[in-house]
């Protein structure tokens, strides 16, 4: 198997690669993890993750600036069927549109759309940086051996609203319930960094890795 984590100058892509290597050794698969930062380099992935930092209308025009690259995620991921794991930013990126610093538009691969983050009373602290506990849904395969309400790593200031609640995988709460994982058929994000989450992040990508969907 290979998983290819997607360089679109984004950042964060070595310390995302070490943890899906650590991963890796911890299952029964034989898996070669690499950096791809060309769209040819996409047809012979068998898994895709898209980390993401920083805003979403410069990562959405990193991704565009690849020559054919959005083209060969949409081949791969929508019509191919791969699964594909967006993570933060490479999470919202997954909707229709985002507000942050205008109107933009994502992959709209999910219906939704990101919003700003409300500071409840002018009593939280955004962006929402730090470790919270997540509910996932029970029994799911991306929270297997993972205890309910695992803490987990977020950094961030704008939130995934989805108009299909059926696909919230997982939530945390911020002063409400904030979308934490999402997903439908072979499409996961994730609103924490797992490579950040030590090893309740560990555990989560070993459980994508070892995923069928």
């Amino acid at each position: 198997m290979i998983v290819g984590i997607i360089d679109y100058g984004s950042g964060n892509i070595r310390s995302v690669c070490k943890s899906f290597e650590r991963a890796a050794t911890l299952t029964d698969l034989n898996i070669r993890v690499k950096i791809v930062c060309r769209a040819d380099e996409l047809i012979e992935l068998d898994k895709l993750v898209l980390p993401g930092q920083g805003a979403f209308a410069d990562c959405m025009e990193g991704l565009k600036k690849i020559k054919g690259m959005e083209a060969m995620l949409n081949k791969k991921v929508m019509q191919e069927k791969k699964d594909f794991l967006g993570i933060c930013v490479g999470m919202q990126l997954l909707a229709g549109e985002s507000s942050e610093h205008g109107n933009h538009e994502g992959l709209s691969w999910l219906k939704g759309k990101v919003v700003k983050m409300k500071n409840h009373a002018n009593t939280l602290k955004i962006p929402h940086m730090g470790w919270n506990s997540v509910m996932h849904k029970e029994g799911h395969p991306l929270f297997q051996n993972i205890k309910m309400q695992e803490d987990f790593y977020f950094v961030h200031s704008y939130e995934f609203f989805t108009e299909e609640k059926e696909t919230i995988i997982a939530k945390t709460i911020y002063g409400e319930d904030i979308v934490a994982v999402i997903g439908k058929n072979n499409v996961i994000g994730t609103q924490f960094h797992p490579e950040k989450s030590q090893k309740a992040g560990i555990q989560f990508i070993k459980n994508f890795l070892e995923w069928k969907s």
